[in-house]
């Protein structure tokens, strides 16, 4: 510690300082650069739990679950009742689809705050992932109420309505984001499958070209179901239409 001390004061770097210089890395997505910084605010000042959860982000980011994990542990020890840590802790355990590990996590945040936006929208994903796409309609709905402008919930809300059955009320949330926010692709791709699956292969396609180039990656039947997690009907809907397409 004593040499990294030394270093701060020759590099005139104050610990406010390097705090900012690691944040700033890592909201900017340099993870890379960011957690050798936050190693060196940890040799500092190692009582610190936002500098740990912090660490833990980046290290998910990384492609490091575990070693996240225990980073938002050792955050969760230092400041028990804080929400981040369990939140940031939740999102790990989701990448190693730890469901229930996850879901307790959320439920934890909830049951001081059952209106915390973020906390309901990720256990939506778990309870998608666990198969209970009417669990995860009421959590995304609730998302979406508690935080209004929550354009991700409220897209989640009308694929679980997808799922369910319930056509109508999905395609009226899509038609809402996408005047909304005409740049957000989520949307504009569910209701692609949707209109494929009622037989409007026109305005299917008018759609797909928009959400396409938005963002390719829903091209991807793969990264749909694992990594943003469609309910599987909306998934097999788009790829129905994408077979027919090709």
């Amino acid at each position: 510690m004593a040499w990294l001390l030394a270093l701060l004061l020759a590099t005139q770097l104050t610990l406010p300082q390097l705090f900012d210089q690691a944040l700033v890395a890592s909201r900017e997505g340099r993870f890379g650069e960011a957690l050798p910084l936050w190693d060196r605010v940890l040799e500092v000042a190692p009582n610190d739990a936002s500098a740990w959860s912090n660490r833990g982000n980046v290290q998910l980011a990384l492609g490091h679950p575990e070693a996240a994990i225990a980073d938002q542990d050792k955050a969760i020890a230092l400041e028990p009742g804080s929400a981040d840590p369990h939140l940031n802790r939740g999102t790990a355990e989701e990448a190693l689809a730890q469901w229930e590990r996850a879901a307790s996590d959320y439920h934890w945040i909830l049951e001081r705050d059952p209106t915390e936006a973020s906390a309901l929208y990720n256990l939506g994903n778990v309870e998608g992932s666990r198969g209970d796409w009417a669990a995860a309609r009421r959590c995304f709905e609730a998302a979406a109420t508690a935080r209004p402008g929550f354009a991700m919930a409220r897209s989640s809300l009308a694929l679980s309505r997808f799922e369910l059955g319930d056509l109508a009320g999905a395609e009226s949330e899509f038609r809402n984001l996408i005047r909304r926010y005409p740049l957000f692709a989520d949307p504009r791709a569910g209701l692609t499958a949707l209109l494929w699956q009622r037989g409007a292969l026109g305005e299917a396609e008018s759609n797909w070209a928009a959400a396409s180039g938005l963002d390719p990656r829903y091209r991807q039947p793969e990264w749909l179901a694992r990594i943003r997690r469609w309910p599987p009907g909306p998934v097999h809907a788009l790829e129905a239409f994408l077979d027919l397409a090709s």
